[in-house]
């Protein structure tokens, strides 16, 4: 599913090769060949078709230095993106689109049960809320779509992830983010037949498309918007409650 760089994700976990001291190095299942994904902040990742040799990785990254490095220049100098909410911590108040729900101030402290000024546990706290939250609500989404779909689920999980949306393994596993709760509930929804299409092809082929468009006719405006996504997620979530302050 989109992520923040190449707006593509895998089918497995990160799996991490000792082959490739600079960069991390990821196995993907889907994965035909390997590539090289530099993201908007200017971090990289070498993606390799699962049991890729850890030589093979490495003369990978040596002929394409110059290319990634002019990459992450590019990436670096590009101006940030605006900002769609706000990122003050502690939050007011937090807007879940997805789910249509506002969740205030008071509301946000009593459910955290946290003593005043302890800006890392209130984080903390929020950051687990999300997660058992988006786990409730897109599990009986993700059940309704894969039986109009004809596929089967056999496990969902959640995490908070800085850049990759979702993803789904041959074996049904589907890997949601909980950040999706702040995104257009049509957003969410085409999210999620994008990872059961990968039920029945795991690649981005023209075959896989054609099913997505069969379920989401307008899948292309809505991966537009996803890729802009994480424009609405506080920061908060992913940096400590200090630095974004500070920052």
């Amino acid at each position: 599913m989109p992520q923040s760089g190449d707006q593509r994700a895998t089918s497995r976990p990160a799996a991490k090769i000792e082959a490739c001291p600079q960069f991390p190095v990821r196995e993907s299942a889907r994965a035909r060949r390997l590539s090289a994904r530099v993201f908007r902040d200017g971090r990289v990742e070498i993606v390799v078709p699962t049991g890729t040799r850890a030589g093979t990785v490495q003369r990978f990254v040596a002929q394409n230095r110059a290319w990634i490095h002019a990459a992450v220049e590019r990436a670096r100098r590009r101006p940030p993106p605006p900002r769609l909410v706000s990122d003050e911590f502690p939050p007011r108040e937090l807007l879940l689109p997805a789910l249509g729900e506002t969740w205030d101030a008071a509301e946000l402290a009593g459910a955290a049960s946290v003593a005043p000024g302890d800006a890392e546990l209130l984080q903390r706290r929020l950051r687990l809320r999300l997660r058992r939250r988006a786990a409730d609500a897109l599990w009986p989404q993700l059940q309704v779509l894969a039986a109009a779909m004809g596929v089967e689920v056999t496990r969902m999980q959640v995490r908070l992830q800085r850049a990759r949306w979702g993803s789904c393994t041959r074996h049904g596993v589907v890997s949601l983010n909980a950040c999706l709760l702040f995104q257009p509930p049509a957003v969410v929804r085409y999210l999620l037949v994008h990872e059961l299409a990968h039920r029945v092809h795991l690649n981005h082929g023209a075959a896989f498309w054609r099913l997505v468009e069969r379920h989401e006719p307008r899948w292309r405006e809505l991966d537009r918007e996803l890729s802009r996504g994480f424009q609405r997620v506080p920061r908060w979530i992913f940096l400590s409650p200090d630095a974004e302050q500070a920052s």
